[in-house]
C-alpha cells in the first residue's frame, strides 16, 4: 500500500475548502464572542478517565486511546469537547453564577458517525453553565440557529425531544438497569416490533399503563399535535407534564426562526449524557443532523462541582459541504526588490487591506506561484500601482 494513502474517513482539506471552513469558523466565533461566550481551547490529549468522567462515558467506544510514555497511564484523544469544557468550568474557572464558554477545534472518532462523515470533525459549539431555567435552553437554541444562518444555512428543520418523557415512564416501575438499557436501544432504533415483544416479556417489571405508553412513544413524532396527543395518551406524571410544557414553550419561541419544527418523544440520543431537552437541526442536502445539543445538568459533579448546563455543537466540515465554497481569491504579483522602500511600503499597505500579495522570488515566474494572480504591481510615474495582468 502506498505510504501516502490516508486511513478511511480521514482526508486532507485543500486550500479553497480550508479557507471556506476558516471563514465560517471566524464568523461563528465572532458571533459567540459578542453574546458573551468566552473562547477556550482544551488539549487534544487527556487521561482517559477525565474524558470519560460523568456524562462523557458515552464516548468510550468513539475515543482513540494511547499509553502515556511518562506515566504509563491510558490517555485518550478527545471525541467530544463538552466534557473538557465542563471540567474547565467546574475545576479551573470555578465561577459563581452563569458561565458562557465556546470552542472550535478538531476531535477524533474511532468510527464515522455516518457513511458521509469524517472521523476528524472540526467541532464548534457553545455551553452555558449555572442556569437551570427554560430561558437558557432558548438562548442556546436561538444562538445555534443564528450560527447556522451566519454560516449560510437558513432553511432549517428543528427536531425537539425530551429524555424526561422516557425516564418519567420507567422511574415509576421496578425497572432494572438491564431492562432500561434494552428499552433504550430498541427505542433509539425505532424497532416497534422488538419494543412490543420486550414490553410483553417484561410484564412483571412494567405496569400495563407503562407498557402501553412505551409502545406509543415511536408514534409520537410530528408537528405540535404530537404534544396534544401525548397529553391525552401518556400517563399524567409530573416529569412528563413538565417535559411537554417545556417543549411547547420552546416551540413558541423558535417557530418564527425555522422553516419547520417536529417533536420526537422517542429520541433518546445521548440518553446517558443528557438530562432534559434534546434538539437537532437539519438542512437540505444532509441526511444527518448538522447541529446537535441539549441539557445535561450535573455534568461537572465528577469534577467537584455539579452545575446545570445546556449547549450545542456542530461540525464545520459538514457545514462547509452544504455551501459551495468560492474559488480561492487571486492575488497580486510583486517584483522582488528588498532595497526599494517604496515597493515594500506598497506591499505592506496592500496586505494590511486584506489583499494577497505574492513576491516573485528570483528565478521563478508568476506561473510557478501556488496562488494564481490576476494583477501585478508595476512602477509607473515614480509610484507603484496595481494593474490587471
Amino acid at each position: 500500500m502506498p505510504n501516502w494513502l490516508l486511513p478511511e474517513y480521514v482526508e486532507d482539506i485543500l486550500p479553497a475548502e480550508a479557507l471556506h471552513i476558516e471563514a465560517i469558523r471566524r464568523r461563528i466565533i465572532d458571533a459567540l464572542y459578542v453574546h458573551g461566550y468566552q473562547l477556550v481551547s482544551p488539549p487534544l490529549l487527556e487521561f482517559e478517565k477525565s474524558l470519560l468522567t460523568g456524562s462523557g462515558s458515552d464516548m468510550d467506544l468513539h475515543m482513540f486511546k494511547v499509553v502515556d510514555q511518562l506515566s504509563g497511564r491510558t490517555m485518550g484523544l478527545r471525541a467530544d469537547m463538552t466534557p473538557q469544557v465542563a471540567r474547565i468550568d467546574a475545576h479551573l474557572l470555578n465561577c459563581d453564577g452563569v458561565t458562557r464558554l465556546c470552542y472550535a477545534n478538531s476531535v477524533l472518532h474511532t468510527m464515522p458517525s455516518a457513511l458521509t462523515c469524517t472521523r476528524e470533525p472540526i467541532q464548534v459549539g457553545a455551553e452555558l453553565y449555572g442556569h437551570v431555567g427554560l430561558e437558557s435552553d432558548i438562548e442556546i437554541q436561538q444562538l445555534m440557529l443564528q450560527c447556522l444562518s451566519i454560516a449560510g444555512i437558513n432553511k432549517i428543520h428543528l427536531d425537539l425531544g425530551h429524555v424526561a418523557v422516557f425516564r418519567g415512564l420507567i422511574c415509576n416501575d421496578n425497572v432494572s438497569a438491564e431492562l432500561e438499557s434494552e428499552l433504550f436501544s430498541v427505542l433509539q432504533a425505532k424497532d416497534v416490533a422488538r419494543l412490543k415483544a420486550l414490553c410483553d416479556e417484561s410484564s412483571k417489571n412494567l405496569s400495563e399503563r407503562t407498557r402501553q405508553a412505551l409502545i406509543l412513544l415511536p408514534e409520537l413524532y410530528g408537528d405540535r399535535t404530537v404534544l396534544t396527543n401525548a397529553r391525552k395518551l401518556l400517563p399524567d406524571y409530573p416529569a412528563i407534564t413538565n417535559a411537554l410544557d417545556t417543549l411547547e414553550a420552546v416551540e413558541k419561541e423558535l417557530s418564527s426562526l425555522v422553516n419547520s419544527i417536529a417533536f420526537d418523544l422517542a429520541d433518546l440520543r445521548g440518553y446517558h449524557y443528557h438530562s432534559g431537552m434534546v434538539f437537532a437541526a437539519y438542512a437540505k442536502g444532509s441526511s444527518n443532523a448538522i447541529a446537535l445539543g441539549g441539557r445535561y445538568d450535573d455534568i461537572g459533579k465528577a469534577f467537584g462541582r455539579a452545575r446545570p448546563a445546556t449547549g450545542f455543537s456542530m461540525d464545520l466540515r459538514d457545514l462547509s459541504r452544504l455551501i459551495q465554497p468560492a474559488a480561492y481569491p487571486k492575488g497580486i504579483v510583486a517584483p522582488y526588490d528588498t532595497n526599494d522602500e517604496s515597493l515594500q511600503d506598497k506591499i505592506k499597505q496592500l496586505r494590511a487591506a486584506g489583499q494577497i500579495v505574492i513576491v516573485e522570488l528570483p528565478g521563478c515566474t508568476t506561473e510557478a506561484n501556488s496562488f494564481s494572480c490576476d494583477r501585478q504591481l508595476i512602477h509607473e510615474n515614480e509610484v507603484w500601482i496595481v494593474v490587471e495582468i
